[in-house]
């Protein structure tokens, strides 16, 4: 299975990316998200999701590993197929459409372009769940302190106890803010303490 393919942008447009990588010219079905991240770029990673059916095998390809992991909540959805999930990648930010599920905000979902009243309930119903526990989100943020490692190995270890990364974001400033040099055993006490 491929994960990535890095390498040189030798075309981009809103919903496809041709790139090349030793030789080699992939064709990359793309939403707006993932164009707006490689619009000024040269060179590119696109994390791959590899569709087949027995007529058809395409690559879907997206700028970050966080909207990958979205796109594929999405068509585990029955009714929601890889085209419906772009559109929805396309119409909203990965974020955007998390709160929207979180928030259970029908209309919001149903703004997207072939999106209906029942398709936007199911959403939310198989997914809402699956988005509190932390898929689809490599919440990225929580990691882009100095602790970077010290932080991401503590929120491992509660994820491992039980906890979903959503409460273990919640509470993870707070004791970083804290105690700013804390070890990762002293993050994972004060982390006990306030979940």
């Amino acid at each position: 299975m491929i994960d990535y393919i890095k390498g040189q942008i030798i075309e981009l447009t809103p919903t496809e990316l041709i790139l090349e990588n030793n030789g080699i010219g992939y064709s990359i079905l793309i939403s707006l998200q993932t164009y707006e991240a490689f619009q000024l770029k040269t060179q590119a990673v696109a994390y791959i999701h590899h569709y087949i059916r027995e007529d058809e095998e395409l690559y879907y390809g997206f700028a970050t590993k966080d909207e990958r992991e979205l796109f594929r909540l999405l068509i585990g959805v029955s009714g929601i197929g890889v085209a419906s999930a772009r559109m929805m990648l396309s119409t909203l930010t990965s974020e955007e459409i998390r709160q929207a599920i979180l928030s259970e905000n029908v209309s919001k979902i149903k703004s997207v372009k072939g999106i209906g009243l029942k398709s936007a309930q199911r959403l939310i119903i198989e997914l809402k769940d699956k988005i509190v526990k932390g898929g689809g989100s490599a919440d990225t943020a929580l990691f882009q302190a100095p602790n970077a490692a010290i932080t991401e190995e503590a929120t491992t270890a509660l994820v491992m106890l039980g906890f979903s990364k959503a409460n273990i974001s919640k509470v993870m400033p707070a004791i970083l803010k804290d105690n700013p040099s804390a070890r990762v055993e002293d993050i994972i006490k004060a982390a006990l303490q306030k979940l």
